[in-house]
Parts: structure tokens; sequence; C-alpha cells
């Protein structure tokens, strides 16, 4: 018989956290050492001026930067190669992503790359790539968000697509995880509805699937040195998840109607790092192994509220689309779960427990009615459902440009993601996915 996971790990950077927090970003890079930073945003940003006040800062403590300013929103192969060859040999010594997740994601392929080139599908996740570790030791990297969504800068994970494939995939070793994180409120102001939406959807994912993900007892025991940065829902991950969802659940409808209200952007920044720091350990599973195809083979849809018209559907959208029908797939495998979920995320969960990594708290109830076992699978994704409804989400498959002729190649896509399905509190194949999304096709 094979021997039982029965141990776990759990990381995050160093952060710091506050209205204010980037005026003292040159002084936190020095104290790396630094004397030249690598600095990477996008055009938008660069427009607005961000980039130019965290150079400042720099300048202001003896760090010269070397400034990127063309990270394409939801990255592809290409538009990290186009980086790279762009900033050319490394000649600095920290590397500092200011952006959402799109420029902190880059800012770690281009840091591995930079250090270590190689074809990117020598380090992307296996079946899709070779899943390759890196040589060695990267640069520093201090992440700068300026959305409150991805996470990325508590993460050892970065997510791309690869274009030829037309399929999003990721990059995950602990090497890519930052060793600082600066999340000042005050950069996320200025973030439209729509953008807020689908970033906060990304946030509220993030936690549920880490929450619900299969324990770390539930894998076969990995040898030192040999365990996956996602290794299942842990006693860490949990707190840090359901801490997420209590945030977010009332925070996001609030920063979506009133985008200058300082306490929804301050509460839904910090759901963001503290989910991160949940499912960048525990991992997450369903609802992101159908996001990337999902994104990675859109056609035509345009998403209404972005800066850059262009064809994607943005993560956070495309993660929340098969949510609901996931949820309801996995509720039978851990129901005390999904019901204390739907009861943090709807505000009615106070208190939380936990004793080895189980729920030993359950709120009674989310106010929904009906006491039966079909009404309880139904509980987090109607909580979900009207969630959704309320901030704008896109109602389903159909909304962002797909209909039942695209299930196969979607369940294709998510099949490959077996980094991801790994992590379900259920054995993943075809007729699961292929349920699921059909069942996503409209959501409400």
């Amino acid at each position: 018989m094979t021997a039982r996971e029965t141990v776990f790990t759990w990381g995050a950077p160093p952060v710091k956290f506050g209205a204010g927090a980037l005026q003292e970003l040159g002084s936190d890079v020095a104290a790396l050492g630094a004397r030249r930073a690598l600095v990477l945003t996008d055009p938008h940003l660069a427009a607005l001026g961000v980039a130019q006040r965290a150079v400042d800062h720099l300048a202001a403590e003896g760090v010269s930067a070397l400034v990127y300013d063309q990270v394409q929103v939801e990255p592809t192969d290409a538009s990290i190669a186009a980086a790279v060859q762009a900033v050319g040999r490394p000649d600095w010594d920290v590397v500092v992503a200011v952006g959402g997740g799109s420029s902190i994601d880059t800012a770690k392929v281009v840091n591995l790359l930079t250090c270590y080139p190689a074809p990117i599908l020598d380090y992307v996740n296996k079946p899709v790539g070779r899943g390759l570790p890196p040589p060695g030791p990267l640069r520093p990297l201090v992440a700068v968000p300026t959305t409150a969504g991805t996470g990325s800068e508590s993460t050892p994970v970065c997510v791309l697509d690869i274009l030829e494939l037309a399929l999003k995939t990721g990059i995950s070793h602990p090497a890519l995880r930052p060793v600082l994180a600066v999340l000042d409120p005050e950069l996320t102001m200025t973030l439209p509805p729509a953008v807020t939406a689908a970033s906060g959807m990304d946030v509220i994912c993030h936690a549920l699937e880490s929450f619900t993900a299969r324990p770390y007892t539930g894998f076969s025991r990995h040898p030192a040195g040999a365990r996956p940065s996602y290794c299942g829902s842990n006693p860490i991950s949990d707190q840090w998840a359901a801490r997420t969802l209590s945030l977010a659940g009332s925070a996001l409808p609030r920063a979506v109607r009133d985008g200058s209200d300082v306490s929804a952007r301050t509460d839904m920044l910090m759901a963001a790092m503290f989910a991160g720091m949940g499912f960048g350990n525990a991992g997450v599973h369903i609802p992101h192994a159908c996001a990337y195809p999902i994104a990675g083979r859109v056609r035509g849809y345009r998403p209404a509220g972005y800066p850059v018209d262009e064809v994607f559907v943005p993560h956070g959208q495309a993660v929340s689309l098969t949510a609901a029908a996931a949820f309801r797939a996995t509720f039978a495998a851990a129901p005390e779960r999904h019901q204390q979920a739907a009861a943090l995320l709807a505000g009615r969960a106070p208190h939380m427990a936990f004793a080895d990594g189980s729920v030993t708290a359950i709120a009674t109830g989310t106010g929904d009615g009906g006491t039966d076992a079909e009404d309880h699978r139904d509980h987090l994704p109607r909580v979900l459902t009207h969630l959704m409804r309320t901030i704008g989400i896109p109602n389903g498959l159909h909304a962002v440009g797909y209909g039942a002729d695209d299930i196969p190649t979607l369940v294709d896509g998510a099949l490959r993601q077996q980094r991801l399905t790994a992590i379900a509190p259920i054995e993943v194949h075809a007729e699961v996915l292929r349920s699921i999304l059909l069942e996503s096709l409209a959501v409400w």
C-alpha cells in the first residue's frame, strides 16, 4: 500500500501593507542590497504615471531602473518572449513588478528566462510542457500589485497563454515567489467597475477552491524536496481562505458599486493577498482548470469596461463562469466545507475553528431555505450566482461566445491542466468536466 502524505508545506513573502506603502518602495529595495532594478509594468499604468512614481521612489534611495512598460494584459508566450528580448542580458540585481497579475506573472517568467535562458515550454507545467525546475536561484522579485485579484504577489505560480496550442497554462515553482509584496490600497482606487468585479471573482474562486481542495493527507507521500507547490488543503491555508471569503463577500459589491470606497478597496486588496497565501500553497482546482481553455480559445469576445479593446476573457470572468456548477459537483466530497464556504461568503459565519485541517465550527443555514441534501448542495452555487449577478459578471459561457459544440474542445483543454485537476476533491474525468461545462452555458 502506498504511504499517505503526513507533511504539508506553506510559504509566503514578507508583506508591507497600507496606504502610502508605495512611498517606501525605494527603501525596501535598497535594503535588499540592490542598486539597479528592472521594473515591469503595462502601458496603461505607465500612462497613469504609476510606474514613474515607483521609479522615483527607487531613485530617491539610490536605485536606478530599467523600465519595460509593454506588459500585455493576459500574457502569452509571445508577449513574454518580446519582453525578454527587449530587456536584454540582465545587469540588474532586483526585479520590480508594478501592476496586476499580468505584470507580476510576466515579471516572474522574465526573471526566470533571463537568469536561465531556455524554451519556455521547458518550464511550463506537465503535460503541456516539461515542468523542469529552475536550475538555480533567481534574482529577488518585489511585487507591487495594483489590482485586487490574482494574489500573484503571494504565490509561486505564473499563468500565460501558449498561442500555438490556444491554451492557457502555468509555471509553478517556489523560486518564482516574490521576496516582498508591497500592497498600497491607493493604487487600486481607479480600477473600473468591470475590472474590479472580474478581479474580485478571481479572489473568491481562489479561496473557495483552496478551501474545498483535496486535503494534503489525501495524496501519496512525496519525498523530501519533491513536494509540489500545490499540496492540498491544510490548516494554515484554510484560515487564509476563510478570512478571504468573509472579507470579499462583503467588500466586493461595495467596491464595484463605489470605486472611491477606501474601506472596500482596502478589504479587497487584503482579501486578494490572503487568498494568494491560501491557494498559493493549497492549490486551485476545477474552475481554474476550466478557465484556462475558456480564455485560451476565445474567438470574438471583447469585455466591456476594460482599458484595452482586445479579444479576451478576463481571467476572473473565465474562472467564475463554471464555479457554480463545479461546486455543485464537488459538494458530496466535503459537504461541511461547502456549507461553511457559503455561510462565510454570505456573511453568516462569524466564528471559525479548525483542528487538523477540518472544519469544527459549522454555520447552520445560509438563509437560502430548505434542509434536504439536494438543497444544501445548491447553497454555495446560489450564493455565488447571486453575487455574480449583483456585480455584473457575464451569464455563462454563451455570454462570452461559446456554445454546446465547443464543449469537447473545452473539456480537452481542461483535462490538460493536471496540476489543477489533481487538487480537486473528486476524481476529474472527461464526463465530469463535460457536465460542468454544459451546465455553465448559462449560469442563471
